[in-house]
């Protein structure tokens, strides 16, 4: 179920030394994962439609293969969605000209609210709603 961004690295991802400053890799993996959910009406509509209060990042981890730097024009493909019944794996994969810059990987859940206080709901719903659009 491959969904992707496009995105050109600008000076001010960069750090002194000229190279793309770490957390910003995290954002546009976050920024990609949004995008595949606004192809499906959004985060706050899932949410509201799954009586959800968001679908939220339990664990990230990034490996970096190469320097990326200003100019450089980056694709970010969500490679893989792997569903558990409480947890979503997304694998990334960030390459410029055809090489491998960074491959990295999200956990999130569906959190709902409960008397007991906030936990990780069923994500099957959400499942259902990606599927139906022909991906996942």
């Amino acid at each position: 179920m491959p969904h992707e961004i496009r995105y050109q690295v600008t000076f001010g991802d960069c750090d002194p030394a000229g190279i793309v400053f770490y957390p910003n890799v995290y954002r546009w993996m976050d920024r990609c994962f949004h995008d595949l959910l606004r192809s499906r009406g959004g985060h706050d509509a899932l949410c509201k439609s799954l009586g959800a209060l968001g679908v939220g990042l339990r664990n990230a981890s990034a490996s970096f293969l190469r320097p990326m730097r200003d100019g450089d024009d980056l694709t970010i493909l969500i490679e893989l969605l792997e569903w558990s019944p409480r947890t979503l794996t997304v694998h990334y994969v960030g390459t410029v000209a055809g090489e491998v810059a960074f491959t990295g990987q999200e956990a999130r859940a569906l959190f709902v609210a409960t008397p007991a206080g906030m936990k990780a709901g069923d994500l099957q719903p959400l499942r259902d709603m990606i599927d139906d659009h022909g991906e996942g």
